[in-house]
């Protein structure tokens, strides 16, 4: 092992991950906000922002998935200086995902109280709920184009911009959060839909920055006219995985939040489970997603320049920071669960449960940022079917399988969801860590770059 190449590839990874960290640090705690206001209105409040969140979840994965391919064609061309295919994959991106955004109006309008009721909510949990889904599907266009559009700069090597761009608008949603859902400073106390408003506004102005510094001299990357189909072919084939990757986690929540809110004081289950992984999201969520995009960005750039062992060399040494860090961390997370959890509610049991989930998920901290990290070395390489296997697998078959077996069938209660949640992490990261020793992914790129013409401009 050579460390002195590690220590300089570690501080490569650092300095393009602190702003990802640092932007990723103000939209978990804005989410964490959202949670911390409407626990003061009460349980039903959380578990409605909770259960709209699992939809909510669908424009976020469409939206990561068309990112994944704008940061993998975007990072190999950086590499090979192929500055005009680069920014021709970024508009073709860009454009896609706003159009990919209508049908999320469209259901959020006219579907959003089945959509809640789906899951045998109260009355109250779906009043609060759909309203709540309406006003974050009615932006779905904006944050694709703002989730996009900061994976596109990410992959020039300019993570700081997207950055700053999101640290003003998600201070401005924490803000917005608070005053109008508590009518704080005069204003009307919205609650609800104060907390629904504010993060509406946040992804319309996120998508309105990005676009104008992609469109001035500031940034790297610019705005071409779309004209080759065979950089939409790939756009797709690299985003179409990580699309429905996400989408099949988004649905393995929904039958698993049902059997939740089945066991016995479901309702306080569900909303453990809820600030379980928000707590753990807020302390490693950061450091997860800085892991990735650094990891995406190192191999593509290094596949793009024709160094497949570099890219090999980098993908390895960001997991390896990535399970020093964050299983540290999630170690640290079983012992002051309790206290942690405590901030965000009062009620007994949601506190005794949250309890519980949020030291599982530190137990499986490894598994989950050696997915998070691999799987982002994965995606510079253009191969997302590997993560979209192992997500899926994990989901289907441990995170609401055995979940339901162990909790439901064998009537062990929620011991079984903890079980399901911390294998199915373990397993995710197993799978990927095969993927990246294992398959010909580096091979894979090249074909691809070929294919489009990718090669240094003079």
């Amino acid at each position: 092992m050579d460390f002195g190449r590690l220590r300089r590839l570690w501080k490569e990874v650092f300095s393009l991950a602190w702003p990802v960290m640092t932007e990723q640090v103000f939209r978990t705690a804005m989410r964490t906000t959202d949670v911390l206001v409407t626990a003061l209105f009460s349980p039903a409040a959380v578990v409605a922002i909770g259960l709209a969140d699992l939809y909510a979840r669908f424009p976020l994965r469409v939206g990561l998935g068309l990112g994944g391919g704008a940061i993998a064609l975007s990072s190999q061309d950086t590499g090979a200086g192929a500055d005009t295919s680069r920014d021709e994959a970024v508009t073709q991106a860009l454009v896609v995902g706003a159009l990919a955004g209508v049908p999320f109006v469209l259901v959020g309008l006219f579907l959003g109280r089945p959509a809640i009721r789906v899951f045998g909510a109260s009355d109250a949990v779906v009043d609060l709920g759909s309203t709540y889904l309406a006003l974050i599907f009615a932006t779905a266009p904006a944050r694709h184009v703002a989730l996009i559009g900061a994976r596109s700069l990410q992959g020039t090597g300019d993570t700081r911009t997207p950055m700053y761009i999101n640290v003003v608008a998600n201070s401005l949603n924490i803000a917005g959060s608070a005053v109008l859902g508590l009518g704080l400073f005069g204003a009307p106390t919205l609650r609800v839909v104060g907390v629904g408003v504010s993060t509406a506004a946040a992804n319309v102005l996120t998508a309105g920055l990005l676009l104008a510094a992609i469109a001035s001299s500031w940034t790297q990357a610019s705005f071409a006219w779309p004209r080759r189909l065979v950089i939409t072919k790939q756009l797709l084939q690299v985003s179409a995985p990580r699309v429905a990757e996400g989408f099949a986690a988004g649905l393995a929540e929904f039958p698993f939040n049902a059997l939740l809110l089945g066991f016995p004081s479901g309702e306080a289950v569900n909303a453990g489970f809820q600030i379980g992984r928000r707590v753990y999201q807020q302390v490693t969520g950061p450091l997860s997603r800085g892991y990735n995009v650094a990891a995406s960005v190192l191999v593509g750039q290094a596949l793009g320049d024709g160094d497949s062992e570099g890219a090999r060399f980098a993908g390895r040494g960001v997991a390896a920071l990535g399970l020093v860090t964050v299983g540290t961390i999630g170690l640290l997370l079983v012992v002051i669960a309790p206290f942690v959890v405590g901030v965000f509610t009062e009620d007994p049991a949601a506190a005794r449960y949250g309890t519980a989930f949020a030291r599982v998920y530190g137990l499986v901290g490894v598994g989950l940022v050696g997915f998070s990290s691999l799987s982002g070395g994965l995606q510079g390489a253009s191969e997302t079917r590997i993560p979209f296997l192992a997500r899926t697998t994990g989901m289907f078959g441990l995170f609401l399988g055995l979940s339901w077996l162990v909790g439901s069938v064998l009537g062990f209660g929620p011991v079984g969801a903890y079980l399901g949640v911390g294998a199915a992490y373990l397993w995710m990261g197993l799978v990927v860590l095969w993927g990246f020793e294992r398959t010909g992914w580096a091979d894979r790129a090249a074909a691809m770059m070929a294919e489009r013409g990718t090669e240094p401009e003079s």
